[in-house]
């Protein structure tokens, strides 16, 4: 009986072992498939600068970083940012030369329309936007554009922006502005970039507008851009998809959240739902009509403990629910870290009020200079399996990811941070069969970094924010994305090299099964 057990676990300490070999083995030769749309993400405010020329409007950010230098960490504004107004033609060339698919960027809504009515357009900023499409044309770049990054004109903000229900018909107007002008050449569009991010803008003093309206201008804000974003979606159903054959969608980030005990169901259950709050708050309406049921229940209790009438999360309605649902060509993913989590409320560490859920990082895991962004690639991936799960499988594009720094040239952390973010997409995809078709890094350039200013550099080329002429220099790790994009893959190493990392892979996973089996199977 001793030596059938012991049989049993040789043979278990070899399968496993196996299993880590092939593991290796198989990812060290993955690659992404063809078509695989590489491109680089940029964003209006963050780097175009001329705040106020040739009729641009003003907007949130111009009147908060103007009025409110404070609240930005270095005082900093957008006034000129990376001058990409008037270099445009250089960014592409930067964008051509790491033969990227496709260019991720912003229109500025006040730029198009300075009030944000449309019944008084801004030709010269229309103007702007056609030079840039078909200069990325001319190059054979897919423009990928954002209709709404965080810069709402300044005079809808005073009707109330994003907590007023009428703002979602402004949006849909504004975006038949863009549909009208940009679409003939436009055909991947997405509507909003990260919601959420929006709504703390409106809830806890976390962007511009600066407000503090708690969790009713939270859920109100998210709300409204919701109802916004669906009815965009049905406009370019009924008048332009059948002519311009186009995809629009809306872009949705946070942290993904992973039990902080793994062999706790309370916490694999808190878990569940952190996540449903953070990305099926945006991601469950747009797949499935409606808000996720945990959410819905959470937030109503959290109300009624309160001793509030009603809840602080809005309901849609019938009509709005049937709107909403199937409102996504493609699933737009920002992705920057992990957060383990368990069931709590403690005000000492992080934590959602509604959801009860508290967050913890793990102390071996790499924390960037910029300090929300910790490398958890393993993370990634099992987000990628998560909305695979969660919403079918839907075809994904990563709209956002990237990393912080102080702006060094030679920037091997940001390097890393990508590959190992890169790697586990392709695990993801070969693996798991998660249906991914794209990735635009964060950032193409320096850039403005909303309440940090430039403290925190991000691009793949350097940006001289001291220099009247903004020259720019490109990182290393820009040479390393332009191979990524050239090879498909991560390893672009000669054949012979790369069956010597094979074998030398092979060999160090014997050296650790023959470790398990020796000082941790044998002596039980």
């Amino acid at each position: 009986m001793m030596n059938d057990i012991l049989q049993f676990k040789m043979f278990k300490t070899v399968a496993v072992g196996l299993l880590i070999i092939s593991s290796n083995v198989l990812s060290s030769g993955y690659k992404f498939p063809d078509g695989f749309m590489f491109g680089a993400s940029t964003a209006a405010y963050q780097i175009e600068g001329g705040w106020n020329e040739d009729g641009k409007g003003e907007n949130i950010w111009d009147r908060m970083t103007r009025s409110r230098p404070e609240l930005i960490s270095d005082r900093s504004n957008g006034d000129v940012a990376c001058d990409s107004y008037h270099k445009y033609k250089e960014d592409v060339a930067l964008a051509k030369d790491l033969n990227l698919k496709c260019y991720r960027f912003s229109i500025s809504w006040s730029r198009i329309a300075p009030s944000g009515e449309v019944h008084k357009l801004n030709p010269l900023g229309i103007a702007y936007y056609n030079r840039l499409i078909d200069e990325l044309i001319a190059n054979d770049i897919v423009p990928l554009v954002t209709m709404y990054h965080w810069d709402i004109p300044q005079y809808l903000q005073d009707l109330g922006g994003w907590v007023n229900p009428i703002m979602s018909d402004y949006f849909k107007e504004y975006a038949r502005v863009l549909f009208s002008h940009f679409g003939d050449r436009v055909k991947w569009w997405i509507t909003i970039n990260e919601p959420k991010e929006t709504c703390k803008g409106y809830s806890f003093n976390g962007y511009a507008p600066y407000l503090h309206l708690n969790q009713t201008g939270y859920y109100m804000a998210g709300h409204t851009q919701l109802i916004a974003h669906s009815k965009v979606y049905h406009l370019y159903n009924d008048e332009f998809r059948a002519k311009q054959q186009g995809k629009v969608s809306l872009s949705v980030n946070g942290f993904f959240y992973v039990p902080k005990d793994e062999q706790s169901q309370d916490d694999v259950d808190t878990a569940e739902r952190a996540n449903q709050f953070e990305r099926g708050w945006f991601s469950h309406p747009v797949y499935k009509g409606d808000y996720p049921p945990v959410m819905r229940q959470w937030v109503d209790k959290k109300s009624k403990q309160e001793g509030r009438p009603w809840s602080t999360l809005p309901t849609f309605t019938k009509k709005e629910i049937e709107l909403l649902n199937g409102t996504a060509d493609f699933y737009a993913l920002n992705y920057y870290s992990t957060r383990m989590v368990k069931h709590g409320s403690d005000a000492d560490v992080n934590y959602n009020p509604d959801a009860e859920f508290e967050t913890y990082v793990d102390k071996s895991w790499p924390v960037s200079l910029a300090p929300w962004i910790i490398a958890v690639p393993e993370g990634f991936k099992r987000l990628l399996v998560w909305i695979k799960n969660e919403y079918g499988n839907p075809p994904v594009i990563i709209t956002e990811n990237g990393f912080g720094d102080n702006g060094t040239l030679n920037d091997f952390e940001r390097i890393s941070y990508i590959k190992s973010h890169l790697s586990a997409a392709l695990r993801a995809i070969h693996e798991d069969e998660c249906n991914v078709f794209g990735y635009t890094v964060w950032s193409l350039l320096d850039d403005f970094e909303w309440m940090n200013g430039y403290v925190y550099r991000f691009g793949l080329v350097s940006v001289d924010f001291n220099n009247p002429q903004r020259p720019r220099t490109l990182k290393a790790s820009y040479g390393f994305f332009k191979k990524v994009v050239a090879t498909y893959g991560l390893d672009d190493s000669s054949s012979t090299t790369h069956s010597l990392k094979l074998w030398l892979n092979i060999f160090f996973c014997l050296i650790t099964m023959y470790s398990i089996y020796i000082f941790y199977i044998l002596p039980r």
